[in-house]
């Protein structure tokens, strides 16, 4: 699976961005996508998720009622809303394919292909 991630740029504390994941390759294969993110010095932070099949979805508290994942199945592409954005998320984003069920949808390690990564900068 190959992943192409897009659509970060600059933009001013409380503004928003849509952050969008492209997949392609083995879709089938595919059982959870999310996003993560890291800044210079830190691990790569868990975003959100979601399931490829189903409703499920996942956020780290840092987002919730901010942040929204979805997904267009037919389309192959995962999508980040991101909305009332803040300084600290600054970040560069990355979108994540999972092919397993693991329960740890948080963990970097339970995920298996990784896009290339596209840049947030939130000024204040």
């Amino acid at each position: 699976v190959q992943l192409q991630a897009s659509g970060g740029g600059l933009v001013q504390a409380g503004g928003s961005l849509r952050l969008s994941c492209a997949a392609s390759g083995r879709t089938s294969s595919v059982y959870r996508m999310g996003w993560f993110r890291q800044t210079p010095g830190k691990e790569r932070e868990f975003v959100a998720a979601i399931t490829w099949i189903g409703i499920s979805t996942y956020y780290t508290d840092s987002v919730k009622g901010r942040f929204t994942i979805s997904r267009d199945n037919a389309k192959n592409m995962v999508y980040l809303q991101m909305n009332s954005l803040k300084p600290e998320d600054t970040a560069v984003y990355y979108c994540a394919v999972g092919r397993t069920g693991s329960v740890r949808y948080y963990d970097p390690n339970a995920y298996d292909y990784w896009g290339q990564g596209t840049k947030v900068t939130v000024s204040s």
